[in-house]
């Protein structure tokens, strides 16, 4: 398993809709493997594949120790609203308070190709909806205000150069032992997913 690079805003593929994984192969599993290798190594809970840029529609989250693969992922059920800061690895260090459903079913394949039926409430289900707006394009600074989405975006601006290419590198096994802003995890922030 290896660390994959991501892709950050400005990257066209972050705004590309995936295409439907048609089989589950070897090559498809070791794909799933190395995205959560990716994910710990940035200290997210969730990635999906055009964030290292793959089309593929696969997202991979694990919050709480709720670790899933979604293959095709497809939400089926939405209930209540929150609001929480979300951040994302494909724009690190840049957060924003996003309106969305509380509660969520999602249906979709695991690894093995098996489908199953998810039911997610809080955290986990904020980090799967983020997770499928990757699949189809979005990103959470869309939900932001046209203000506070300009504010995102100048951010942004100061600190993209950091990524030549567009492309944020991260190496597995240098994940940091304290947790910082960026390293998500509380209950009201949704960190970067």
């Amino acid at each position: 398993m290896k660390a994959l690079d991501i892709r950050v805003l400005g990257d066209p593929i972050l705004r590309t809709d995936t295409q439907p994984v048609a089989e589950v192969t070897p090559e498809l599993r070791q794909l799933i493997a190395d995205m959560f290798t990716t994910m710990y190594a940035a200290e997210g809970i969730g990635l999906a594949a055009p964030q290292v840029g793959r089309t593929e529609r696969l997202a991979v989250v694990d919050v709480e120790g709720a670790r899933y693969a979604l293959i095709n992922p497809e939400i089926v059920t939405r209930e209540g609203s929150a609001r929480a800061e979300e951040g994302c690895l494909s724009i690190p260090e840049v957060f924003g308070e996003v309106e969305r459903p509380q509660r969520i079913v999602v249906r979709a394949l695991d690894a093995d190709g098996k489908p199953f039926e998810l039911a997610a409430d809080e955290l986990l289900a904020r980090c799967i909806q983020h997770e499928v707006d990757h699949l189809h394009g979005k990103l959470f600074v869309d939900y932001l205000s046209v203000f506070k989405r300009r504010s995102a975006l100048s951010q942004w601006d100061k600190l993209k150069g950091d990524y030549p290419g567009l492309i944020r590198k991260v190496v597995a096994g240098m994940e940091k032992k304290s947790k910082s802003r960026s390293a998500e995890h509380n209950a009201t922030a949704a960190g970067e997913v």
